[in-house]
């Protein structure tokens, strides 16, 4: 039975991570950030002797994209500094350590899905940062370092677009909504069952794309919400992202291809809107709770 560390464990994705592990019955250690700090080395030492894990998978992550652009130096620590000292955690304990990383490692000005090979350019600090993290767990672990990329996540279990559209569609009667960026609506608890499945394959390291198929803009997006409300989605207004002032830039196209998976015979994630559907009682119950409590 494989015995697992997850690190971030209380964010979106390592709490779907740790219920996916837990349900199956396999021992997993979550850490939160109160329970371990990344970025100081004799901590993640200590954490990765003690659990004796053979999976470490990293969730922790500076997220705020547009507070990083004026707080790179923090960032980094946790961005590439954190899978840095777990990686050379893993390397003394044998244990394999899968990074969760993002799409805002790519330029995203491609016209068709991005490779696993593609080169990055990443335009903002957190992209940057990102790569950097990346490179950390590749180089220190060549035979055992996975790179897990997703984009555009959402879940039950912390701030995401779905639960700001189910909230705004209660209180606004239009919403305006970025229709030039493109990308794939990706559910936590799918991204979880991935890594699972990466884990438990015989695939070999190196970088996955871990996003759900097919493509759509924000607009898009919040169009199949407001018609999983049973609300007019000719209510959801598009508008362009010139229109929002930000620190960062966001990429215009988010679109992930998904080589790998194919190419050592394990599917990728499927559907977007197949998988807003199976999410959506979770996160309609979760804002509703969420609004009950303010």
């Amino acid at each position: 039975m494989t015995r697992w560390l997850v690190t971030g464990a209380a964010g979106m994705l390592g709490t779907d991570l740790v219920t996916a592990l837990e349900r199956r019955g396999d021992p997993v250690t979550g850490l939160g950030r109160a329970g371990l700090d990344v970025t100081d080395a004799d901590a993640v030492d200590a954490a990765v002797a003690c659990c004796r894990p053979d999976v470490v998978v990293n969730c922790a992550a500076w997220t705020a994209v547009d507070d990083a652009e004026a707080a790179e130096e923090q960032a980094l620590a946790v961005n590439a500094g954190g899978p840095a000292n777990l990686a050379a955690a893993c390397l003394k304990a044998g244990a394999r350590l899968v990074q969760v990383s993002t799409d805002y490692v790519f330029a995203g000005t491609s016209a068709q899905p991005y490779a696993e090979h593609d080169r990055p350019a990443p335009g903002t600090v957190y992209g940057r940062t990102k790569l950097a993290g990346e490179r950390a767990v590749l180089d220190r672990l060549p035979g055992v370092g996975y790179i897990v990329r997703t984009a555009w996540l959402y879940g039950a279990h912390g701030r995401s677009f779905p639960r700001t559209m189910i909230a705004l569609e209660g209180e606004r009667p239009t919403v305006d909504v970025v229709d030039d960026q493109y990308g794939q609506p990706t559910w936590t608890a799918d991204v979880a069952e991935q890594i699972i499945t990466l884990a438990d394959s015989a695939a070999g390291p190196g970088i996955y794309h871990a996003t759900s198929s097919g493509q759509t803009t924000w607009f898009g997006l919040a169009r199949e919400i407001f018609r999983l409300l049973d609300a007019d989605p000719d209510r959801v207004r598009p508008m362009a992202s010139s229109a929002l002032s930000r620190p960062a830039p966001r990429p215009p196209y988010s679109v992930l291809g998904h080589g790998a998976w194919e190419r050592c015979g394990l599917p990728p994630i499927g559907d977007w809107r197949a998988a807003l559907r199976r999410a959506f009682p979770d996160l309609l119950a979760a804002q509703r709770t969420s609004a009950a409590a303010s």
